[in-house]
């Protein structure tokens, strides 16, 4: 049992509204969570995939910025720019994971703690 380019590219076609759901559930997991019963290490593992959405967002601006080249297929060029999505995604979650990131995390991280009462 294979997967077919067909099927590839019609995941890719639906990653437009996956976006927005995703942006969409995100904000209602911010607002709608208490995090005053959290641990510290729930409340970074959540700062942390703050900062990497945040970074594939910037990622994803700066690619917009790159003239685009003709592709010989249209599905070709879907299939391309699912990979593209999902290198810029695993980028992201690395610089975050890696280091501090840009520190993002960790003065959300600070911040909450101090706002949750969350003591270490």
């Amino acid at each position: 049992m294979g997967i077919s380019l067909d099927s590839l590219t019609s995941l890719y076609s639906g990653q437009a509204t996956d976006a927005s759901s995703t942006t969409n559930a995100l904000e209602n997991e911010l607002t709608n969570t208490d995090y005053s019963n959290s641990t510290s290490e729930e409340l970074m593992d959540v700062c942390k995939q703050f900062e990497a959405y945040f970074l594939e967002q910037i990622f994803k601006g700066m690619e917009a910025t790159v003239p685009e080249t003709e592709s010989s297929s249209n599905s070709m060029s879907s299939l391309t720019d699912y990979y593209k999505d999902m290198t810029i995604q695993q980028v992201a979650s690395d610089a975050t994971e890696q280091g501090d990131g840009v520190g993002l995390a960790k003065m959300l991280y600070e911040q909450m703690k101090r706002n949750y009462g969350i003591e270490d």
